[in-house]
Parts: C-alpha cells; sequence; structure tokens
C-alpha cells in the first residue's frame, strides 16, 4: 500500500524518526563534557534529521540530495554530523516499502562507503572523532547485534573504520586523499565549510559531490555542517547559501529536483553586542534549545573582549554572515541594490575598465546613465588549476567587446585604466572619440591614471559606497562582481577611505569593483560637462525629459 497521507498540514513521510530512534538506543555523545552518555535529542536537531530523511510519497526515493546545517559555534554540529554517519553505515536509512499501517520501512544502505571530509593532511576531523567514539560505545555495548565493525585495530584499518559485515567502510579524507579516489560515496560529511575557502578544497567538494552520483540504488548524499561564512571569501559555505537562494527565488531551472535542504538558525540582525540584554536575547535566538546548556555569560565575556573582533563574534556566536572588519561594503547592503532591470539597445551608458594581462581579473563594466544600473559587459579571470598556468587575457577578444558595446548602446563617458593596456585605450580613444561626451583626463578621452589620481579616486571610492548604502545605485546581481564588491578592503589615507585588494599578492580579486568605480567616474563626469548640459537643454526644448539620479 502507498503512504497513509498526512495526518496534519505539513506532514511528510520520512525514515527519520525511526532513525532517531535507533540514534538514541545504540549511540553515545561524542567528546566533550558529556562523552559516553545517552543520546536524547533535542526538537530542533529531532526535526532537521527528520526533514533530511524525507520521502517522496509516490516513489519513497529520499528528496534530499543535499543538507547544509547552519548554526553557531559549539552547537554539536559535528556530533550530529557524527551521528549520521554511525547511521548510515549501520542503520536501517534508505526506503523498502510501506507497512500494513501505511508508514515508511527501512534498509541499511548495501556496500556503504562513507567519507568525513577533513581541511588538512594529518586532521582527522571533528566529525570522525564522535564517528569512533560512538561506535566504540555501539560494538562495546550492542556489539552481538552489530557484528564485525574494526575500529582502526588492524594494520588494514588504522587510517579508516571496517564494516567487515555491512561490506563497507568510514575514511576520514583531505582534498589530496579525495582527489586521488575514484569512489563510490554513499554518504559524506563536509564539516565547517565555511573555512574551505582554498581552490584545492573547493575541488574537493566538487569531486565528492559528483562520485555522489555513481550509485542510484544507494541514493547517497551529502551534508555539510557550518557556522556562518564571511561573505567575499567564496567558502563552500557561502556557494551552497547562493544556491539555496537561487532556489528560493526561482532562478533554479527545476527548483524540485535541486534536492537541497538548507538548515540555518541566527541571531535577528542588527543585534547590539554592548546591550547585555539584547545580547542575551540574541544567543538565544542563535542557539535555540541549546542554549539552555551554552555558557552564555562565558560567550558574552569572549565577545567583550578587546581582542574579539565584532565581525567574528557575529560570525561564530550569533551566526550571522558578516565582512571581515575592514570589507569596504557590508554584502547585505550591496545586495539590497540587485535589480531585475536589465540595459537596453540604444540605452545611454558610462563604462569603466581595469585590466589586467595574467594574474589580475580584467573588467569592463557598464553603468546606465539615468539609473545608476551597474551591468557587467566581460569580466575576465585566470582560470585555477592547470588549466591557469600560461594563460593570459585574450586581448582582441576585450577590444572587440569595446567595439561590440559601442554598437549595443549609445556610450557616453569612457574611463579606463592605463596600467598595461595603454596602447588598446589610445587607439579605442582615437576610434571612439566622437561618440564620448566627457574626457577621462585631459591628454586622454578614454585613458584615466588611476595610480596618479589618489585623492580624486578616494572621493569617488567614498562617493560611490555612500551611493550603494543610500540603494542609489543598481546592479544585475552579477557573481562574479558580487564577489570581486565583497573582496573590496578599506585603505584609509590622508584624503579619507580609498579601497584595495586584501593584500598586495592575494587572489581575491577586485578588479571589477575598479572597474565599477571608474565607469561611476564617467557618469558622474558626464554629468558635470558642459556640452551634456547643451545636450539636456536641447532635448527638453523637444519634448524629451530623461530624469538622472
Amino acid at each position: 500500500m502507498p503512504w497513509r497521507g498526512p495526518r496534519y498540514d505539513g506532514e511528510f513521510p520520512s525514515l527519520g524518526h525511526q532513525l532517531v530512534e535507533h540514534v538514541e538506543q545504540y549511540l553515545c555523545h561524542g567528546p566533550g563534557d558529556v562523552v559516553g552518555e545517552p543520546i536524547d535529542l533535542d526538537d530542533e536537531f529531532y526535526a532537521f534529521i527528520v526533514k533530511a530523511y524525507r520521502l517522496d510519497p509516490e516513489t519513497g526515493r529520499r528528496v534530499y540530495r543535499r543538507a547544509f546545517l547552519s548554526r553557531a559555534k559549539g552547537r554539536a554540529k559535528s556530533e550530529i554530523a557524527g551521528m549520521l554517519v554511525c547511521a548510515e553505515a549501520l542503520f536501517p536509512v534508505r526506503f523498502d516499502g510501506w507497512d500494513a499501517d501505511g508508514e515508511p520501512v527501512g534498509r541499511p544502505v548495501k556496500s556503504p562507503f562513507i567519507r568525513c571530509l577533513a581541511t588538512e593532511e594529518g586532521q582527522s576531523g571533528n566529525t570522525y572523532d564522535n564517528v569512533s567514539t560512538m561506535l566504540e560505545y555501539l560494538v562495546e555495548h550492542h556489539g552481538d547485534e552489530f557484528p564485525g565493525i574494526d575500529i582502526g585495530k588492524s594494520a588494514q584499518s588504522s587510517s579508516r573504520i571496517i564494516l567487515h559485515h555491512q561490506r563497507g567502510e568510514i575514511t576520514p579524507s583531505t582534498a589530496s586523499s579525495a582527489a586521488k579516489d575514484g569512489g563510490k560515496e554513499t554518504f559524506a560529511v563536509f564539516d565547517e565549510t565555511h573555512l574551505y575557502v582554498l581552490p584545492e578544497l573547493r575541488r574537493m567538494h566538487g569531486t565528492v559531490r559528483r562520485n555522489l552520483r555513481k550509485r542510484k540504488e544507494a541514493e547517497p548524499w551529502c551534508l555539510e555542517t557550518s557556522t556562518m561564512y564571511e561573505p567575499g571569501q567564496d567558502s563552500v559555505a557561502e556557494a551552497t547559501h547562493t544556491y539555496y537562494k537561487a532556489i528560493r527565488e526561482g532562478r533554479i531551472r527545476d527548483a524540485d529536483a535541486a534536492g537541497l535542504l538548507f538548515d540555518h538558525r541566527q541571531a535577528k540582525d542588527g543585534t547590539d553586542l554592548a546591550d547585555r540584554d539584547a545580547l542575551l536575547v540574541g544567543l538565544k535566538e542563535a542557539y535555540g534549545p541549546a542554549a539552555s546548556w551554552m555558557d552564555l555569560d562565558g560567550i558574552i565575556a569572549e565577545i567583550w573582549d578587546p581582542q574579539s573582533a565584532p565581525s567574528d563574534s557575529r560570525r561564530y556566536w550569533l551566526n550571522q554572515p558578516v565582512a571581515a572588519e575592514d570589507a569596504l561594503l557590508d554584502p547585505g547592503k550591496w545586495a539590497r541594490c540587485a535589480s531585475e532591470l536589465r540595459l537596453q539597445d540604444g540605452d545611454e551608458i558610462a563604462l569603466g575598465f581595469d585590466g589586467g594581462k595574467t594574474d589580475d581579473a580584467t573588467a569592463l563594466i557598464a553603468m546606465r546613465i539615468a539609473d545608476r544600473l551597474v551591468q557587467p559587459l566581460g569580466i575576465w579571470e585566470r582560470p585555477e588549476g592547470p588549466l591557469g598556468k600560461g594563460w593570459e587575457v585574450d586581448r582582441k577578444q576585450v577590444s572587440d567587446l569595446v567595439a561590440h558595446a559601442f554598437g549595443l548602446y549609445q556610450v557616453r563617458a569612457f574611463f579606463a585604466d592605463v596600467k598595461l593596456w595603454e596602447s588598446y585605450i589610445d587607439e579605442w580613444g582615437e576610434t571612439y572619440r566622437d561618440e564620448l561626451v566627457a574626457k577621462a583626463s585631459p591628454k586622454s578621452v578614454i585613458g584615466y591614471d588611476m595610480r596618479g589620481h589618489q585623492q580624486e579616486l578616494t572621493k569617488a571610492t567614498e562617493a560611490l559606497v555612500q551611493a550603494i548604502e543610500d540603494v542609489k545605485i543598481l546592479h544585475t546581481d552579477h557573481k562574479v562582481l558580487n564577489r570581486h564588491v565583497g573582496n573590496a578592503r578599506r585603505r584609509p589615507n590622508r584624503w579619507g577611505v580609498s579601497f584595495g585588494k586584501e593584500s598586495r599578492e592575494s587572489p581575491k580579486k577586485v578588479d571589477g569593483f575598479a572597474a565599477m568605480q571608474l565607469a561611476d567616474m564617467a557618469r558622474r563626469a558626464l554629468l558635470a560637462s558642459p556640452d551634456w548640459a547643451k545636450r539636456q537643454k536641447k532635448r527638453r526644448r523637444t519634448g524629451r525629459v530623461h530624469g538622472f539620479a
């Protein structure tokens, strides 16, 4: 018979209820103050497990192929991950039919192959430590029910747990080992993915996720656990959150097939770190049921410690995504400027260009004169990995795109940083000078030396930041530009606050921001131009009125 149907609004079939019973019966708490004690899951984590094991009521197959659990520091995320690793290895976690009452019945995974991913060589990871403790307890107290579990007590299993009876294994992995294996994982845990910021860690995440598609009958899936990330670091956690937002906003072709469970809890935005009462409320919001046993007074003392950065305190203890202390822009304020509007053929625009050659990115950004809509026309970055070796930006492709922009839109001003591209900029100036109303500098209609105009650049940076904070800029929510904006750092000088990279050799590019700023400077120069004022006066006489922000 099929599933019995919902008994209340929102009910769905799940193997999670049975799984919780097994976890509480057979496993213990992992390393910590209550190590070895029986598990009694709180309602919040119980609900997460039920959601994670949701089934399609028609087919009985898993609904989610990925789950993301985001909680504040110390909320036992690695412990619940360890419970699920043990469950995926031993307990009935896959659909095996409906019973006489229409309830789902589970079965264990055949030949389970489970990875606990770590960030560094030689690090077993918090999840794997929990798994080892829990299985040692299970073998000691319930070994007759679960025979053949070898927890690192032989040469064969010194770096993994062998499940002889189930013909499976649980193994800790790093980026290098995961890349070497053509694994056929049935379950994988990525712990603390806000730390997965290096290219090799992002590749590891992608490799293992692809491996999870190799065994259809096993219905593989993965779990990510994390505290909130630092926006702009391009971590795996940030990418997963971006994917979730795209699903929620209907930007994924088949949202139902996306299969992502995103479970996040945080304190209310704007929680005052200096107000003890407000901070207590925020911590209770962030920790939920765990607030009753967390040392909230100790956490407040840590937050108030002069050596604790407020941004770190918000990420770790309130689980809020907050930019670095020296970030030029609050990512939330930039996100508020996102728009569904797009440039239209014939629009009057200003262009900004910041060019690189090999390591730096190259960006061509348009800004519509009428409403300051920012739309990247092209951003070129060196590919990661072997493809990046010997890479140079295709200058002809860039120049062709400039020509395309002049053909498609009415370009009225164009500021381009002269570094590395002076000959091309001179050529563009000669080609397009008659179409441009405002000049970039006394010597060039397009060329602008960013290094030689620090005072002007600083004032322009401050004006652009203020416009973004006041939502007087619009943008098309371009992924790469968003990242470049998030990477921009405050650089105080004697004239105010300009922008720069995190460090001189940082791989986190800001060239998209630089090009956007040049486009905004070009637009400002245009609006201040007497020739432009004459054009607007003439338009008003003919009845054509344009408003400018």
